[in-house]
């Protein structure tokens, strides 16, 4: 509704009113880039305190008895990756928790014959099934953790992609983390890093992305009491909580962070632990398109969904959570299909100088434009520097310089997203896995 509103009424000023129309909107879009802009830099100031993260030494996720773990649910949806599934079997065996407590489910759809008969070929343990998902609409990962929560019977519940490798400790480590946060905590969110960061510039743009949005942006959620979009793996939950605030959107193609901003309408919190999951970073330009292009349209989903009620949305989540909601989970995917207006005016403008052009940056928009323009790339591409210090992977210093390069990429994927909002909503684009095999020379990172 909040959409169409604002369509009509810009298309109603353009015809009437253009000129003015159009300086106000380019006002007001700068004034948002420029809030956008601020509340990051205070979530990464906030974040690289350090004071938010949830950390569970080794001697103290040891420290429960076996007897006294809680059994744990972990589902692995896969869809599609035969080549990858015998690995994340031998993941799951890695982890250092009791098998007889442990309840891995690898949800397959049922007529995805490949990944099944690989699956079959690999599964070892007693405590590692196998659950067809029946082939229905809507073919999604969402609906898969659905059906596999149906009848589990953990006291915890995680999930894992399919190229995932945990660190063995991770669910020892949230055990104890919930224990101690107390019910008021749903769920802690383990941060997610990439095996193959050095495999080629995209995955080394990825890997700096990531290390910011896990060490210090999801951090700095937390500081400043916003909501925290989750990510899709490695996600901690109190299987009660998870079951009664109706799990996952099985209709929302970035379900994880609905899911965050739903318990945090509900009055739970969610914390960030200091435990690290390797993934597979995307090395292929096609398919990295294809992947983030999916993650700006669940995030335009997630703000359309919980604003098609503003006022209940503006009670629950109070002025911070609603100002994280609408700087953070609007402002992500937005700054994205917008970037290459502005940055097709830039060059119209250094082009030919128009004298229309002039007309509508006057005054205070051209001075907020402009601080955005210099000042907003520049902090960024800080941020980024500043990222790879606080990982401590100097190598990646010239992915974080270069990440102006990185943005054009996301752009497109913004793009694509807005379009198939529009068109397919709920389709889910599937990611290929498996790219970075035993023949590839890039240093695996740890």
């Amino acid at each position: 509704m909040i959409g169409w509103v604002v369509a009509v009424s810009l298309v109603v000023g353009l015809l009437v009113w253009p000129q003015t129309t159009l300086r106000l909107t380019i006002g007001l879009v700068s004034l948002g880039y420029l809030a956008i802009l601020c509340y990051r830099i205070t979530l990464v100031i906030r974040g690289q305190q350090g004071t938010q993260m949830v950390r569970i030494s080794d001697a103290a996720a040891r420290l429960i008895p076996d007897c006294d773990l809680p059994v744990y649910t972990v589902l692995v949806p896969a869809y599609r990756e035969p080549e990858v599934i015998g690995k994340v079997i031998s993941a799951m065996r890695n982890l250092e928790y009791p098998q007889d407590r442990l309840d891995v489910r690898l949800m397959l759809e049922a007529d995805d014959e490949q990944t099944i008969q690989a699956a079959r070929a690999a599964l070892p343990a007693a405590s590692i099934s196998m659950v067809l998902v029946p082939p229905a609409e809507p073919r999604t990962k969402p609906k898969a953790c659905n059906y596999g929560l149906l009848d589990s019977p953990g006291e915890f519940v995680t999930i894992f992609d399919a190229e995932d490798k945990p660190e063995p400790l991770q669910l020892r480590r949230a055990v104890t983390a919930l224990r101690r946060l107390g019910p008021q905590y749903a769920c802690v969110q383990a941060q997610l890093s990439y095996f193959n960061a050095h495999q080629n510039i995209i995955t080394k743009w990825f890997t700096v992305e990531y290390a910011n949005w896990f060490r210090l942006l999801l951090p700095g959620l937390v500081s400043v009491g916003a909501p925290l979009p989750l990510g899709g793996t490695s996600n901690h939950f109190h299987a009660n909580v998870l079951r009664s605030v109706g799990a996952w959107d099985a209709f929302n193609v970035t379900e994880d962070a609905d899911l965050g901003i739903r318990l945090s309408r509900l009055g739970y919190q969610v914390g960030v632990l200091d435990s690290v999951t390797l993934e597979e970073a995307n090395s292929d330009f096609i398919n990295w398109v294809k992947q983030r292009s999916r993650w700006y349209k669940g995030y335009l989903q997630t703000w359309l969904v919980h604003m098609r009620q503003p006022v209940s949305t503006h009670r629950e989540l109070g002025w911070k959570g609603v100002l994280g909601l609408h700087l953070f989970i609007l402002g992500t995917p937005l700054s994205a299909v917008l970037n290459p207006v502005f940055w097709a005016l830039t060059v119209v403008w250094f082009v030919q100088q128009p004298q229309w052009l002039q007309s509508l940056f006057t005054g205070w928009v051209y001075y907020i434009a402009l601080i955005c323009l210099v000042g907003g790339n520049a902090a960024v591409v800080y941020m980024n520097v500043l990222t790879v210090r606080v990982s401590d992977k100097p190598e990646l210093l010239f992915a974080a310089l270069t990440t102006p390069l990185y943005w054009v990429m996301m752009s497109l994927a913004g793009v694509k997203a807005a379009y198939q909002l529009i068109c397919q909503p709920s389709y889910w684009e599937k990611t290929t896995h498996g790219l970075f095999g035993p023949n590839d020379t890039a240093k695996v990172s740890t």
